[in-house]
């Protein structure tokens, strides 16, 4: 069985969707199993309002550049159709589903919110769980799991998803590159890292959690769900096992 996740980032006009703040970028890695394909999604979109001089230090992305881009209007059958039934992986994905959300409501098609075409995992929440206390963004994860971020010299939203989608992998599975489909285990991904192996001969242990750590679970899976105003994929794993 396919397992499809798409990597999510964007990049705005601003910080506070509520302000009339807007999407200007979508970027996506698509994962088929756990390996990077090359059907990836990006767009660049013409907020029809300008961006705010922090969000330009931040991204460089300016108006000018963005005057003959589509809107979002334009591209919202064809981003939709693409993360149809995947499970979105977004670090602080509140952030980037509120601007989402926001885009959808404002088109006035009753396209629903974004948790209604696909599951939402959020590596912040999935970081914070596993590093409480300590720097959980995107560069401090990069530094933790030895993920190459030097070309991040400004925040870009395919580029942050390409980052993202090597720092999951690290996170939950210890593999660090991304290969494409047909590609050699072992070979060089795009970060220069090789892929790890696993060794899937030797039995392992398996111990059962307890009755506190079960509640501790289901604590932290209500609290993400309200956080990200969508069902958990853990949600799905619990029900069915």
């Amino acid at each position: 069985m396919k397992t499809r996740q798409i990597v999510l980032d964007t990049e705005t006009t601003g910080l506070d969707p509520d302000l009339g703040h807007r999407i200007i970028e979508i970027g996506c890695v698509e994962l088929i199993n756990r390996r990077r394909t090359d059907n990836t999604f990006q767009q660049y979109l013409n907020p029809e309002r300008d961006i705010d001089e922090g969000a330009l230090e931040v991204h460089g992305i300016d108006n000018d550049f963005l005057a003959d881009k589509p809107r979002f209007i334009d591209v919202v059958d064809d981003f939709l159709g693409y993360v149809r039934n995947a499970e979105l992986i977004i670090h602080n994905a509140a952030f980037d589903t509120a601007f989402i959300n926001r885009e959808l409501d404002a088109l006035g098609r009753d396209l629903g919110v974004i948790g209604d075409y696909c599951t939402i995992l959020d590596t912040l929440a999935l970081a914070r769980h596993a590093h409480p206390g300590q720097r959980n963004d995107l560069n401090a994860l990069c530094k933790r799991h030895g993920v190459d971020n030097s070309q991040r010299t400004q925040h870009g939203a395919l580029l942050d998803a390409e980052i993202l989608a090597d720092v999951y992998l690290a996170m939950t599975g210890g593999q660090t590159a991304l290969l494409l489909d047909g590609m050699e285990a072992g070979a060089k991904g795009a970060t220069g890292n090789t892929n790890s192996r696993v060794n899937t001969h030797e039995a392992l242990p398996v111990i059962p959690p307890s009755a506190e750590e079960l509640a501790a679970h289901e604590s932290w899976i209500q609290r993400l769900e309200r956080e990200i105003e969508a069902p958990c994929i853990w949600r799905r794993i619990d029900e069915q096992s």
